[in-house]
């Protein structure tokens, strides 16, 4: 098999580098079905019990996933002519838009009254133009209605609240930037908050993508410039990159094929798809450093190009196909996430590591044969400063090794001590800093409007019974004695309100009737002026099924799981036992996402750790090479989970992609520095130079990755929060997994040299 492949590159080079860049233009096609995601929503798994109540909910009473909207000018009474004329065009643009379902304000309410002992109901605002005593009126309804002020109003009354409720299934992001044109053409004039989960899903993905694909491609920059100054070559820093972008076309190709012939979302390209690039130029760009290093090594002995691309195809054609191996094992672990695009993460990404193989291995190797290379350049014939330094820091290591095994289990055990305070985290406005204008806008609604977060209780009862209504409303109560529950809404306030408005208006009867047949005339009093179809997104139309829906303030995870729990603890009350409540909402689905995100993440990594050690062991022919080569990437799991605990980073649906990151590339080190020990075992037996020959030979280009790999810091510029810790946790795990290959493995492979000689077949002296 080396034969082959070396005769392609050294026999064959034009030819090899024709067929693999057709190879990779016809994967590239597929470019043409590559489809971009930006629904969030759809990358929750959606067989999760929670979510698959929530999804029946929206089925039954229309979509939760609200959208919010508050303009206005600070320390303005919003309430003026020019105001409710302006919200009136808001509002009635709004209901335009395709994947509108409803839209409530001031504009779009009832309100009722009592005429002549009847029940009216019209409108809260009736017209767009607004004289001063209809204001006066609309003013004292709200003051009189606390629950309508507090949805419709801001907290001190300078601000509207416009509440969108999407169409099921609407596209998020076509309806926010549809939205968006209306606040552009009414709403210049005036202070303009957005918010919502909804809001959220559609905004974000567009503005992350753009964000993360301008940094990479400063990082991009960051990693040439280190390879040239390393390389002192532009030649070979552009074979690099052609390897690289061949790569990343042959990857996204395929990504818009799988989506082509399997029809699924799980390959649609959506915000955690994002790192795909940077993790798969990290892993292409570790595979042509190795190449072109060694080629460079092998050059200043053979002098020749074909004999050093010879020479070293035949030394790392094992250890970059273990590694590439490996590494695709790594992120097929992904596919037993609980997000769906995971899914097609790792099966794409895996393919794109595949092609950079084959890449790196046939067809980098074919321009280094083509290149007409002087044997007396300052590149070749010389190492450079860093080459230098990378080899008197293994002289190092070498030298001290009771120290270096010290130094490592003391920041090996820090690292588990940090894993006791790893925080997680998955609420959306903790993505941002606090100066963004999207938090502040989020921060916005929820100190001075009702908040952009729902709960959601489904009760079945008989919905028009006094007992049971009484006892809606007492859970209603419950809820709002959290700080964090703005408002709560049901049938039961909608009968109470009618129950007033029947009695003169007095608020004595703002009360649940005490016989069904009241409540049941309550309902017929409104549908003779009203629609008994306003009530849809609160009850059912049998009067079995209703939902009491709970407006909130943002809460983090943490808050999330302790008030859920002590709700459904309330709800366990005889008394409440026999209204059959499921509580919903996407608070639940967060909740329970956190536990399968971090169930997945340690899966996900402990699969890998034992796939990538059986088949290391299996192609070294021993099990202790394999144990040997998760040593590094082990201790640098430990150290980067730990480390987020010590620095408070969140772990979250971005940050858990770390552990793929930190096992597929730092496999790549270890299996390179054991496949140089057994080959300097086997070429110069236990001599003493053993372990400095192989730093010498690997630790330069080990370092060199990991140095050109940290270019992708440039994440640390993000606007997004967890993009900035994947930015400097990638660094450290550059670091971390680079350090622990050239420290603890070069000194375990040096203490246990003489029981790997044997399970060699080496003779070893007595």
């Amino acid at each position: 098999m080396k034969q082959w492949f070396i005769s392609q590159s050294v026999d064959h080079p034009k030819r090899s580098i024709i067929i693999t860049i057709l190879l990779t233009l016809m994967m590239a096609s597929g470019l043409r079905h590559f489809v971009i995601e930006d629904d969030f929503m759809k990358m929750l798994p959606q067989d999760i019990p929670t979510m698959v109540t929530l999804n029946e909910l929206k089925d039954e009473f229309g979509s939760s996933d609200l959208m919010f909207l508050g303009f206005g000018k600070r320390g303005e009474d919003v309430l003026n002519a020019k105001s409710l004329a302006t919200l009136w065009d808001v509002a009635y643009s709004l209901e335009q838009i395709e994947y509108v379902d409803e839209i409530m304000c001031i504009s779009t309410t009832d309100k009722m009254e009592s005429i002549d002992g009847f029940l009216e109901v019209s409108s809260l605002q009736e017209y767009r133009d607004l004289d001063a005593q209809e204001i006066a009126n609309l003013r004292e309804y709200l003051d009189s209605n606390s629950k309508i002020k507090t949805r419709n109003v801001g907290s001190k009354g300078d601000y509207f609240n416009v509440i969108i409720r999407p169409v099921i299934g609407a596209g998020n992001d076509v309806l926010v930037t549809e939205m968006q044109e209306v606040a552009d053409k009414y709403l210049a004039d005036y202070d303009v908050h957005w918010g919502g989960q909804a809001y959220l899903t559609g905004a974000l993905p567009s503005i992350i993508r753009d964000d993360v694909m301008g940094l990479m491609r400063v990082g991009l920059m960051g990693m040439l410039l280190i390879l040239l100054f390393s390389f002192r070559n532009v030649p070979s820093v552009l074979s690099v990159l052609a390897t690289i972008v061949l790569s990343l076309v042959f990857m996204l190709g395929f990504n818009g094929w799988m989506i082509h012939f399997t029809g699924s979302d799980k390959f649609m390209f959506g915000v955690l798809n994002t790192t795909m690039p940077i993790i798969l130029l990290t892993i292409a760009n570790s595979y042509g450093v190795h190449v072109v290093t060694k080629f460079f090594r092998k050059m200043r002995i053979n002098k020749d190009s074909r004999e050093a691309v010879g020479a070293s195809i035949n030394s790392l054609l094992l250890p970059i196909f273990l590694t590439a191996l490996t590494t695709v094992a790594a992120f097929l672990c992904l596919v037993f996430a609980p997000l769906e695009p995971l899914f097609g993460y790792g099966v794409s990404i895996s393919m794109g590591i595949l092609w950079a193989w084959i890449l790196s291995t046939i067809f980098l190797p074919s321009i280094l044969v083509l290149k007409k290379w002087n044997p007396d350049s300052a590149a070749v014939s010389h190492p450079s400063h860093f080459e230098r330094f990378v080899i008197a820091f293994g002289e190092q290591v070498i030298r001290r090794p009771k120290a270096v095994l010290v130094g490592g289990a003391v920041v090996i055990v820090i690292g588990i001590l940090g894993f006791f305070k790893l925080n997680i985290e998955v609420n959306m406005t903790d993505m941002f800093k606090h100066d963004n204008p999207i938090r502040q806008s989020l921060e916005f609604m929820d100190s001075e409007m009702t908040g952009t977060m729902d709960l959601q209780l489904l009760i079945n009862a008989d919905l028009k019974d006094p007992e049971i209504l009484n006892k809606m409303e007492s859970i209603q109560e419950f809820m709002e004695e959290y700080e964090s529950v703005t408002l709560s809404i049901s049938i039961a306030d909608v009968i109470k309100q009618m129950h007033r408005m029947v009695n003169d208006d007095d608020p004595a009867f703002e009360t649940i009737p005490d016989t069904r047949a009241k409540v049941n005339n309550l309902f017929t009093l409104y549908s003779m002026s009203g629609d008994p179809d306003d009530f849809s997104s609160l009850v059912d139309y049998d009067y079995e099924k209703g939902l009491a829906t709970s407006m909130m303030r943002s809460i983090s995870t943490a808050e999330i799981v302790v008030l859920v729990k002590e709700i459904e603890e309330f709800l366990q009350q005889d008394e409440y036992k026999d209204l059959n409540i499921t509580v919903s909402g996407l608070l639940i689905v967060f909740r329970d996402l956190v536990a399968l995100i971090v169930q997945s993440s340690f899966i996900s990594i402990l699969a890998s750790i034992i796939i990538i050690a059986l088949i290391v062991g299996y192609f070294f022919k021993h099990w202790l090479w394999g144990l040997l080569a998760v040593v590094p990437l082990s201790s640098a799991v430990i150290l980067n989970f730990g480390l987020m605990g010590i620095f408070g980073v969140d772990l979250n649906h971005v940050t858990a992609l770390l552990s793929a990151i930190i096992i597929g590339v730092g496999v790549d080190f270890a299996v390179h520095y054991i496949s140089q020990f057994r080959n300097h075992l086997h070429t110069h037996g236990l001599d003493g130079k053993l372990s400095r020959e192989t730093m010498r030979d690997v630790g330069f280009p080990v370092i060199l990755d990991a140095a050109s790999n940290m270019a992708f810091g440039a994440l640390l510029f993000s606007m997004f929060i967890p993009m900035i810790h994947m930015g400097g946790l990638m660094v450290f795990a550059m670091v971390s997994t680079s350090t622990a290959t050239l420290t603890l493995l070069a000194i375990l492979l040096e203490m246990n040299k003489k029981r790997l000689a044997r399970i060699e077949g080496i003779a070893v002296p007595e």
